[in-house]
C-alpha cells in the first residue's frame, strides 16, 4: 500500500534544497523523508528501513520540514528543555531565595521543609527527585543528611571560620 503523500510543492522545494545544503545528518534525513515519498513513491515503513528510524519518526521529520519556516534553523536546534518544567529558572531563585536566608544564618535546611514549601506553592504532591534536582540545578550541596545549604553559603561560612 503506497503512502498517501500531502505534500505541497512549497514542501517538496524545501526538501529539495534542504538536500542540497544539508549540514547535518538530520537535516539530510528529514529531505529524504519527503523525497522518498513524493518522488520514489515509497511507503512511510519503507522509507524508515531506509533511513534507519521508525515510521513515527519519518512522519516528525516530514512535518517538521512542511511547517518550518526555512529560516536556517537547524531540526534539532529547536529539542531540549525542561517540557515539563513545574516553575521557570527564576522563579524557582526566587522560591530558594527565602532558604538562602535560613542557610546564609549557618541553620540547615531540610529537604522535608523545601518540599512542603515548593508542594504549597503548585498545590499538588510531588516527588522527592524533583526537589533534588531543583537544588543540584542552583548549586546546593549537601551538609549532613537531609540538609542542604547553596554554594555561597558554604563559601560565606568558610570565610568567617578563617
Amino acid at each position: 500500500m503506497a503512502a498517501r503523500t500531502d505534500d505541497s510543492r512549497e514542501t517538496i522545494l524545501r526538501a529539495r534544497n534542504l538536500l542540497k545544503r544539508a549540514h547535518t545528518a538530520a537535516d539530510l534525513r528529514a529531505a529524504q523523508a519527503v523525497l522518498f515519498v513524493s518522488d520514489y513513491g515509497l511507503s512511510l515503513q519503507q522509507t524508515a528501513a531506509m533511513l534507519g528510524c521508525s515510521p513515527p519518526t519519518v512522519g516528525r521529520l516530514r512535518r517538521w520540514l512542511g511547517s518550518s519556516s526555512q529560516n536556517g534553523q537547524s531540526m534539532h536546534e529547536q529539542w531540549g528543555g525542561r517540557r515539563r518544567q513545574n516553575l521557570s529558572p527564576e522563579e524557582e531563585k526566587r522560591f530558594l531565595g527565602r532558604f538562602l536566608e535560613q542557610a546564609r544564618g549557618g541553620e540547615a535546611i531540610t529537604v522535608k521543609a523545601i518540599r512542603q514549601a515548593y508542594e504549597a506553592r503548585l498545590g499538588r504532591i510531588v516527588p522527592d527527585s524533583t526537589i533534588y534536582r531543583l537544588l543540584q540545578r542552583h548549586g546546593w550541596y549537601k551538609v549532613t543528611r537531609g540538609a542542604y545549604r547553596d554554594a555561597a553559603s558554604r563559601s560565606a561560612a568558610g570565610s568567617k571560620s578563617s
